[in-house]
Parts: structure tokens; C-alpha cells; sequence
């Protein structure tokens, strides 16, 4: 039997934090699209059930359409079971819009709810305020079955104080878990949970900003002969990437291209980079963000460039300098201000000294 665990899908997500504005509509039609595909293939490979471990959708309020859209991928699968945790970016709204439930959408609830595959049971339940100190004490699981338990949180080895969405490890070891599927975590983990069990976080589907870098997708469970056998499986139509650049022992903005393209070659085109410029560089050394923006905008799906150097400033050098610049530096010098805005006044000010357009 195969199954599927996924989490953290956020359809319907606005996607405007660093996209143009029809980007951020592609990449909103994007994230419902890599949905659609995953169904696909997990009717193309026999996949008898689809976990969504938390927060299927990124808000409350879900578009109409974006609904839709996932009704009908579910009812128009009735041989794959959608086994559906609510996450802590959601609510019931999805649930509450349908004008009926499909048959094969499985809810989780409040306390444990299970769903049985013969001898293979998976078990999960919503953390809540009322729930997440107790909820562990009533789980109990059948030794000889194969236990999957799904919860979405953050691990912890402990309880929290004042946070609900805390999944205390220590409480679920020994309990006969074969395999923990969480959601909230946007980064693929996987370790053991103890001598019998192991746990993961898929991570999400498609990453949306460059918090979430890397590879995206979902985890194929392969369970044959009382074993769970996890696949990570790359699924995002884009991934998203950042790249330092040292960029010492450069002397041109020439040089610097020349750095990154060396970094980039093996990245796809219909990638998302952001380009970071780190290392010291020399005062006169004139630093073309807005061309390498331009640059590499015309090679990839998305860049952005920022610039993380520091001004390989020796003050020792212009202790005696009797110009304009020597008095400039020693002023800065002076100055109550952090290393990096200093920088970069440096920077403007011996640009204008120079003559430069500012």
C-alpha cells in the first residue's frame, strides 16, 4: 500500500512579497497547479491515501475558486482517501463551504480519529489549548498494527508554557508508532522518533519566499510486509535559491558576474534566486547591483541582488591624509552609527568626491 504525506500547501496564498503582480498570480495559479499534479500521481502510482498533515490552505479566507478547485480534485478521486488535518492557518472554512462533503475526505477532529487500511491505521488529531498538554496520555495504538499518527506543530522535547502548537516528542516515543507525519515545519526532516518509529516533516510543496529555499515536494510511503518505507519526492514546479557571493577578490562588477554565473550554471531557468554579495571590498570598487539585477532578471524566472559587503576600511591610512577625503573618512570614523550604514556613507561620499552620479 502507498500513501502519501504532504502539509504547509497554502493554496490561495497572495504570494506578494517579492513578485511582480502577475507573478504573484502565476505563482498563486502555480501552487493550485502542483496540487492538481500531486493527485495525478498519486492515481498514476496507486496511491491509496493522501495525508495532509495542516494548513492546506494559507488563510481563512479562501477564494471560491481555490475551493472549488479542491472539492473537485477530491470527488473526482473517489479511490484515493484525502485524510485532512486542519493546520494553524486555517479554521473550517474550507469544510464549512462545501456544499457536501466527499466520501473520501477524511477529517481529523479534536481528539484521535482514525482511519483503517486492514492492519495499517492512521490515527491523528488538531492540537488546541483545551487538547495539547493531555492529548498524548489517550493515545493507544494497536502493537501489532502499523501505526501512522499525524499532528502538526512544532517539535519540542518538551510541553510549552504558553504555546499550543508544541508536539512534545518525549510523549509519543514508545507508543508503536511506525511513522510520525507532521506539518508546520516548511523544511523537510526526517529522524527517528525511537527504537521502532521514526518522524518527519515533509515540508511544503512549493516554496513561496526565500525562507523557504531548496527543494520542495512530498513524502512517498511505501509500507509492504509491516514496514513504512519514506521516499522524499521533489514536486515544485520552481525552486527558490539563495546564493552567496564572495566577492574579496573582485575588482570589477565584470568579475563579480563572472563569480556568480560559475554558482548558477547548474540552476534551472524557471528558478527564483536571491544573489547575496558578501566579503570586504576596496572603497574604489564600484559595485553594480542594478547590472546584475538586470542581468540575471533576464535568465531567470525571478532575482533580486542585495548587497552584504563590508568597506575593507584601513582609518590608520588617513590618519595624516590632508584632503577632503582623508576628513571625510575621519568624520565617519567618529560617528555613532553601525558598521553597515557607515559603509555605505562611506561609499556615497567618496562616490560624490569623485565626481560619480549619485
Amino acid at each position: 500500500m502507498r500513501i502519501i504525506h504532504c502539509s504547509d500547501l497554502h493554496l490561495d496564498s497572495k504570494m506578494e512579497s517579492n513578485l511582480s503582480r502577475e507573478q504573484a498570480r502565476e505563482r498563486k495559479r502555480e501552487l493550485l497547479l502542483t496540487f492538481e499534479k500531486m493527485v495525478g500521481y498519486a492515481e498514476e502510482h496507486e496511491v491509496r491515501a493522501i495525508i495532509i498533515a495542516g494548513d492546506l490552505f494559507d488563510t481563512t479566507h479562501i477564494s471560491k475558486a481555490a475551493a472549488k478547485l479542491v472539492e473537485e480534485q477530491i470527488a473526482g478521486h473517489p479511490d484515493i482517501d484525502f485524510l485532512y488535518l486542519r493546520g494553524n492557518h486555517e479554521k473550517e472554512r474550507f469544510l464549512e463551504g462545501l456544499e457536501e462533503v466527499p466520501q473520501n475526505l477524511k477529517v481529523f477532529g479534536e481528539s484521535w480519529s482514525r482511519f483503517s487500511y486492514g492492519n495499517i491505521t492512521v490515527t491523528g488529531a488538531c492540537l488546541t489549548p483545551e487538547n495539547s498538554k493531555n492529548i498524548y496520555d489517550s493515545l493507544v495504538l494497536a502493537q501489532d498494527d502499523v501505526n501512522l499518527v499525524v499532528l502538526h506543530g512544532q517539535e519540542s522535547q518538551y510541553d510549552a508554557k504558553d504555546k499550543t502548537e508544541i508536539i512534545n516528542i518525549r510523549a509519543l516515543q514508545n507508543k508503536y508508532i511506525d511513522y510520525l507525519a507532521l506539518g508546520h515545519l516548511h523544511e523537510y526532516k526526517y529522524q527517528k522518533l525511537d527504537s521502532r518509529g521514526s518522524y518527519c516533516y515533509c515540508g511544503c510543496l512549493e516554496g513561496r519566499g526565500f525562507d523557504e529555499c531548496g527543494k520542495k515536494g512530498f513524502v512517498l510511503l511505501d509500507i509492504q510486509e509491516n514496514k513504512v518505507v519514506p521516499s522524499f519526492i521533489p514536486f515544485a514546479k520552481r525552486t527558490l535559491y539563495e546564493i552567496l557571493i564572495d566577492i574579496s577578490d573582485c575588482h570589477t562588477t565584470g568579475e563579480i558576474a563572472g563569480k556568480i554565473d560559475e554558482k548558477i550554471a547548474e540552476i534551472d531557468k524557471s528558478s527564483l534566486l536571491k544573489l547575496v554579495l558578501t566579503g570586504e571590498i576596496e572603497m574604489d570598487m564600484d559595485t553594480d547591483a542594478a547590472y546584475l539585477l538586470k542581468r540575471y532578471q533576464q535568465q531567470f524566472y525571478f532575482v533580486k541582488v542585495k548587497d552584504k559587503t563590508r568597506l575593507a576600511v584601513n582609518y590608520e591610512d588617513y590618519r595624516l591624509d590632508q584632503s577632503l577625503k582623508g576628513e571625510f573618512i575621519r568624520l565617519l570614523e567618529r560617528a555613532d552609527l553601525p558598521q553597515e550604514e557607515k559603509d555605505a556613507v562611506i561609499l556615497t561620499g567618496i562616490r560624490a568626491l569623485s565626481g560619480e552620479e549619485i
